[in-house]
């Protein structure tokens, strides 16, 4: 037997830090939301993958941790009310009566909007892994493919593979606490922000971070779910073993779109096409914001995913009050609706 429908203003698919400054940005122009994600918890993927990990690039904040982020974020927009659905996948949205939008998911939930914004990140999403023979029985255990507690590599021999923001964010950070890091990239040029790189060569200077490189991945020695050595080869075949008690491999995460791909949306493979200006998809009274949403010359930063969030707010905001004129206010002019 299907549930009754809930009926709201603007339905939010997706909860991370884009989804949760859409709350805010709506209720800013007096409209109610319904906010759904598959996890069970508010954050997305900086919940989820890397609670500890600092963010660089929030403006106002020189370092910020994801999880505090999401804390800020999740108290910005708790005045407007927004009720969760968490833990539930959205696996329908089909037109309703009157230009409106059937959300449905996974438990039964059917959510009436008159708007619906997708802040959906990647979609699903799980680790590349590596091609390693025995991959599976170090994994959880002295194979990880996150960090949720710095201190748990506390006086460990860390060896981190990957050429990117996680892998160099990471070695900086674990420097702190571990006995030892191993950085293992194929390439001496590293795919990550030229701050960090820079604060990584200087680490490798003091003698606390060890590049390993131009090396690959090639092999796992251990016991009962316990590495004890990682080997690495050169492309010439080259080898040689890292004393190691963890190995953290960051190859970028397997984006699948799931039931977004059935949606019948403009897509550019794992992306949802939308105008730049507007955040509109192709079809009506559907925008998208964030990492899930491309146009030419995206920039993938959670502050352009915010800009977005606002324009996806004021595009949505005709279709909720037709015929009411919106007067642009700074927030600094008008405060915080209903915020005592």
């Amino acid at each position: 037997m299907s549930s009754p429908e809930q009926h709201t203003d603007v339905a939010i698919i997706g909860a991370g830090p884009v989804g949760l400054f859409a709350i805010f940005e709506c209720g800013m122009l007096r409209m109610k939301c319904h906010v759904i994600d598959a996890l069970d918890m508010v954050g997305g993927q900086c919940a989820a993958l890397y609670p500890e990990k600092p963010i660089y690039d929030i403006p106002g904040y020189p370092s910020i941790d994801a999880a505090d982020l999401i804390d800020r974020l999740s108290e910005q927009c708790a005045s407007f009310d927004p009720v969760f659905h968490l833990g539930q996948q959205v696996t329908g949205l089909t037109p309703a009566e009157g230009g409106r939008w059937l959300v449905e998911t996974s438990t039964g939930t059917r959510i009436n909007a008159r708007a619906v914004i997708v802040a959906a990140g990647v979609g699903a999403f799980g680790p590349n892994r590596p091609p390693l023979d025995g991959l599976e029985q170090f994994e959880g255990k002295s194979i990880h493919y996150l960090v949720r507690r710095r201190m748990d590599y506390a006086g460990k021999r860390v060896v981190i593979a990957g050429g990117g923001d996680s892998a160099v964010d990471w070695a900086i950070s674990l420097a702190e606490v571990a006995e030892k890091i191993m950085v293992v990239h194929r390439r001496p040029k590293f795919r990550a922000a030229p701050e960090s790189v820079a604060r990584m060569d200087q680490l490798t200077r003091e003698g606390r971070i060890e590049m390993v490189v131009p090396y690959q991945l090639s092999g796992l020695e251990g016991n009962e779910g316990q590495l004890t050595g990682v080997r690495v080869a050169t492309l010439d075949g080259e080898e040689k073993v890292l004393d190691a008690d963890v190995l953290l491999p960051f190859f970028g995460l397997a984006m699948n779109l799931g039931p977004i791909a059935e949606w019948g949306l403009d897509l550019d493979k794992h992306h949802i096409r939308i105008d730049q200006a507007t955040c509109a998809t192709s079809a009506p009274g559907i925008f998208a914001i964030g990492d899930i949403a491309t146009y030419p010359g995206k920039l993938k930063l959670i502050l352009t995913g915010f800009a977005e969030a606002a324009s996806a707010a004021h595009s949505a905001f005709p279709l909720v009050h037709p015929g009411e004129v919106l007067h642009f206010e700074y927030s600094t002019t008008k405060g915080v609706p209903g915020a005592g």
